[in-house]
């Protein structure tokens, strides 16, 4: 189909009344919100804002301040987890958030930025390994410690922010796997695809690879599929649902026909959106069925390793772990028992819960960039929450977590070791 056959749906992207309708205002959803829980806040509260959504549903002026109480929430869907009454208030913000931008002009530089990062840098291996080539010279030539020392970034607002969060550029890159295929160590039980996302293909490639090598251990023969993109998540979660959606006919393009027993994502950030493609291309009548079918085969890697029966044959670890729950695995894809269960199939690991182990950490995306001041408030209480348990490593299963807890460790942390879930059964693996 021809780029330009493709439907334009936003029209589509506000706020549904039947969604809005869920909401009884019983107030069950407050001490779940991250924000609500640091301000006290009606407004910044999961019921205060669908109140504000309906409210522009209905005819109201999309303000500054509506926009403001949207762009302070996460995302982290704690909120559907404590909701008695079913509201899908992941999809009430992703619509709020899309009608804002089809709507509210932006001024200029932040359009360009914005059209850059979405439209441009995601989906784009080359602009990405460019990209990382550039923050590897930095980081590693002395330039960002200079930087630091004589100040610099602090003069220049933003920047230091996105220095600070800036994952670690890995080379190679995992964009040289595309296209292989990586067999299974001894039978083959299950043909899988890996879906690699854009910035983790040059941030977290070694996770990429441990992903591999866990699979292979596990009668998984390893396709990364040639074709494959940005999954789309970023897109959707700042309200550019157009881009989202282009990026998911694109993987449905590359994936669906392979023959794949799962496609699957070590990054529950990607697997909540991968998840969700029947709805974001509900009404496309080209796509539709092929996302439904798509979505059927999209697995977190946890879950699969689960579901599939873990090779027990690993070497001892001799540490204590404890788990911090990923917003978008916990809440968004309602999967909680199996990264536990990995954890605690590991020979010699002490596996410690910890307490609220789901109350979001404050990444949530580029979060931590834009409402640093929150998402640091966030993370403050989380990490007092992982210091409360004697663990040494704290697991995650989202690669922004994991950066996020790191960056907490450094503040206000014991010392920790953060790792996925997928390194420390590479590491028993390894050892075994």
């Amino acid at each position: 189909m021809a780029v330009s056959d493709l439907p334009v749906l936003r029209d589509l992207d506000r706020p549904r009344q039947e969604d809005l309708d869920r909401c009884v205002h019983c107030g069950l959803c407050l001490n779940a919100c991250p924000t609500y829980r640091v301000l006290g806040i009606e407004m910044d509260s999961p019921r205060g804002r669908i109140y504000q959504m309906a409210q522009v549903h209905n005819g109201a002026e999309i303000s500054a301040s509506y926009q403001a109480h949207m762009d302070l929430c996460l995302a982290c869907r704690g909120c559907e987890t404590a909701c008695p009454s079913g509201v899908q208030y992941g999809r009430l913000i992703e619509a709020a958030r899309a009608e804002i931008e089809n709507k509210v002009r932006r001024p200029l530089l932040t359009r360009l930025l914005r059209r850059f990062v979405f439209g441009s840098l995601l989906p784009s291996p080359a602009l990405l390994k460019a990209a990382a080539a550039g923050m590897y010279v930095y980081q590693n030539s002395g330039l960002r410690a200079l930087a630091r020392g004589l100040g610099i970034l602090k003069l220049m607002g933003r920047v230091e922010q996105l220095d600070k969060f800036a994952p670690p550029a890995e080379f190679p890159t995992f964009f040289s796997a595309y296209g292989k295929v990586f067999p299974a160590e001894g039978e083959r039980r299950h043909k899988v695809a890996l879906l690699g996302g854009c910035i983790a293909n040059v941030s977290f490639a070694r996770l990429h690879e441990a992903t591999v090598r866990v699979l292979q251990k596990n009668g998984c023969e390893v396709h990364v599929p040639r074709g494959q993109t940005c999954c789309g998540a970023l897109h959707a979660h700042s309200g550019v649902r157009e881009d989202a959606r282009r990026l998911a006919r694109r993987n449905i393009d590359a994936l669906l026909g392979g023959g794949f027993d799962a496609i699957l994502t070590n990054s529950a950030g990607c697997g909540s959106t991968l998840k969700e493609y029947n709805e974001l291309l509900e009404h496309d009548e080209a796509y539709k069925g092929g996302a439904e079918k798509f979505v059927r085969l999209v697995k977190d890697i946890n879950e699969f390793l689960a579901a599939i029966g873990l090779n027990p044959r690993m070497g001892t670890l001799p540490y204590s772990v404890t788990y911090q729950d990923s917003c978008h695995l916990a809440h968004g894809q309602k999967v909680r028992a199996a990264p536990r269960q990995l954890l605690k199939a590991v020979p010699g690991l002490e596996f410690q819960e910890m307490p609220l182990s789901d109350l979001c950490c404050g990444s949530a995306g580029i979060y931590n960039v834009l409402q640093t001041g929150m998402s640091m408030q966030v993370l403050e209480r989380k990490m007092d929450l992982a210091n409360s348990v004697t663990a040494n490593v704290i697991a995650t299963a989202n690669t922004g977590c994991m950066l996020q807890l790191r960056a907490g460790v450094a503040m206000h942390g014991r010392g920790q070791r953060v790792a996925h879930v997928i390194e420390i059964l590479d590491e028993a693996y390894r050892k075994g």
